[in-house]
């Protein structure tokens, strides 16, 4: 009798590449439990991203500016097409619409200090303005959203911009999330709640269907404001040519389009890593719109979703982006995903807090509970006193800083004394996929896939 044939040895361990370790975790939860995946923050998978890109730098064929003695301007003016009174930054890097209620009262007063210093804006988010926020904030764009939740024209005309959300970069085409136990009495006081229950916010708004009614709805709003305040529109990034092109002819000033990068403080898994385009993709095909309409530079673009560095922000202007907005990584900078939390400038382990939530600092995505270990992401009462407004402002500042500095020191490299002439011909590609996405060359080359020389 012949003896059984062993299994090929590397193949008794060989994951599957369509049923991989998180796949199969995938589907023992929903065969468990019948329910989707809830998180925060957004997308894991890998996406083309402005990593992708690398700068030209300025050598024979360009003149480099001096370092720090010749000055490269940041200055960013938003919502000139219609406001009499336009906005002024000292830097393009702004700050994302972040709703108090995903974060901390704590948090949103934070945010508004660190953005005062560095001469930028901050945005509301969902629920409505705080006090602290307005207080706080010299320049603050408060976000018109479907759910209208804490909405009141009073705070319309105490803002400095209104921006009418459409959609969100993680979640376009979704509502927003807020888990019963971060709806304490002061948030569903402040958006007509009853207390600890889940809130599931509309998708669309309730009182116009299309970009006629947006243009209407947009009216309102200058009119309510004396035709003093830019109206911003925020897409997420789908369709975005189209997109565009219609908010333009409602009557946006500024237009926000924001990536699936984006984060986000509770959406569906399905969401996040399934729906809308990357952001490097989408960056290009709004400018298009504008320049299709011949409106580029009339009507200001602000890119978000996955904008990390400096880099990335130069990055992003050298594709035609006026300003960037950044949310996920202001909330790092506040400490999420540290494994400390400060008390009396005195680090304090959160170990033990991330894991009784079943992860580790590096690997939370646990927004959605309102359990943040660093007091960031929370309505608890206790929690939230680990995040002091003071300690959160001189971080989030020095991050914001930080930021400037290094489109700044790129910027030079290039020759140009002003941010915003970074170019996309300052930029090449690395790889194929971001070469066709950004409409850049491929590195040592002159081909721009799927585009004829011309």
């Amino acid at each position: 009798m012949s003896e059984s044939p062993l299994p090929a040895r590397h193949l008794q361990r060989e994951a599957s590449a369509l049923y991989d370790r998180a796949t199969l975790d995938y589907i023992h939860r929903a065969s468990s439990t019948g329910l989707y995946e809830i998180r925060g923050l957004g997308a894991k998978r890998a996406l083309p991203h402005f990593d992708d890109l690398v700068f030209l730098a300025a050598s024979l064929s360009r003149y480099p500016l001096e370092g720090y003695r010749e000055r490269c301007s940041t200055k960013t003016v938003l919502g000139t097409r219609r406001a009499s009174r336009p906005i002024e930054l000292q830097t393009p890097v702004t700050i994302a619409g972040m709703s108090f209620g995903a974060l901390s009262a704590n948090v949103k007063e934070a945010l508004g200090r660190a953005a005062t210093e560095v001469g930028t804006s901050t945005t509301t988010g969902d629920g409505g303005m705080t006090e602290e926020e307005r207080r706080s904030s010299r320049t603050l764009v408060y976000q018109c959203l479907p759910s209208r939740y804490g909405f009141r024209p009073a705070d319309v005309r105490r803002a400095d911009a209104i921006e009418v959300v459409i959609g969100q970069g993680a979640k376009p085409g979704g509502g927003g999330l807020l888990l019963g136990q971060k709806v304490n009495p002061r948030v569903a006081a402040m958006r007509t709640l009853p207390q600890n229950v889940d809130q599931r916010s509309a998708c669309r708004h309730p009182d116009w269907t299309g970009p006629d009614d947006l243009a209407i709805k947009i009216q309102e709003l200058r009119e309510i404001t004396d035709w003093e305040k830019p109206i911003y529109v925020k897409v997420g990034a789908t369709r975005v040519f189209n997109d565009v092109k219609l908010a333009v002819h409602a009557g946006a000033d500024v237009v926000v389009v924001d990536g699936m990068q984006g984060g986000t403080a509770a959406t569906q898994t399905c969401f996040i890593e399934h729906v809308g385009i990357p952001t490097l993709a989408a960056v290009r095909q709004a400018v298009d719109a504008l320049e299709d309409l011949d409106m580029k530079g009339e009507v200001q673009l602000i890119v978000s979703g996955g904008v990390r560095t400096g880099a990335d922000v130069a990055k992003a202007l050298a594709l035609g982006a006026d300003a960037v907005a950044i949310g996920q990584g202001v909330l790092m900078a506040l400490g999420c995903n540290r494994d400390v939390w400060f008390r009396d400038g005195r680090p304090v382990s959160a170990e033990a807090d991330y894991a009784a939530l079943g992860t580790q600092a590096g690997f939370c995505h646990h927004c959605h509970t309102g359990r943040c270990p660093v007091g960031v992401t929370t309505q608890d009462a206790e929690l939230e006193q680990r995040l002091d407004p003071a300690w959160g402002a001189k971080h989030v500042r020095n991050y914001l800083k930080t930021l400037t500095m290094e489109l700044t020191t790129l910027a030079r490299a290039c020759g140009k004394q002003d941010v915003h002439h970074l170019e996309p011909e300052d930029l090449v590609a690395l790889t194929v996929e971001a070469a066709a996405m950004a409409r850049v060359p491929l590195a040592g080359t002159n081909w721009i896939p799927g585009w004829e020389r011309r």
